[in-house]
Formats: structure tokens, C-alpha cells, sequence
């Protein structure tokens, strides 16, 4: 069974599938839009000096997300 974790909590160069999104309203509707959807494939490719925000590759581009989005995403690490 995968290891599910925060998306926050992934370290730079891991791959990890969208398990759930945990935000509503305005901030997930904004999330989802943005292409972060379960069952996405994702891989953090940068962080931030001071942590925030995160870059994470997905569907042939990169996307950055600020901590407090990032908190409301649950994944599921894959194999490197």
C-alpha cells in the first residue's frame, strides 16, 4: 500500500500521486483549476530558501504553490 502524506511534506525530486484535496470553496475550486486533480502524477522539483512556496512538475509544466495551498493536498508517494 502507498505512503500518503501531505504534499508539503514530499522532499524535491520525489513523485507522488494526488490522492484528495481537502479545500473548498474558492481556494479549491482554484486548486483544481490550476490541473491538480487526484490521481495526478506530480514531482516536487524546487522549494523555496525559506520553504515556501514549492515547485512541482505536472502534465509538461511546472507550477508553484505556496505552503498553505499545498497543505490541503494529500498524495501518495510512487516509486523514483
Amino acid at each position: 500500500m502507498a505512503q500518503s502524506m501531505g504534499m508539503r511534506q514530499l522532499q524535491v525530486n520525489r513523485r507522488a500521486r494526488i490522492k484528495s484535496i481537502d479545500a473548498g470553496g474558492e481556494l479549491g475550486r482554484r486548486i483544481r483549476d490550476m490541473g491538480l486533480v487526484p490521481d495526478t502524477e506530480i514531482q516536487v522539483v524546487g522549494k523555496a530558501p525559506l520553504r515556501d512556496p514549492v515547485a512541482v512538475r505536472l502534465r509538461d509544466f511546472t507550477l508553484t504553490l505556496r505552503n498553505n495551498e499545498a497543505d490541503f493536498i494529500t498524495v501518495d508517494l510512487l516509486e523514483n
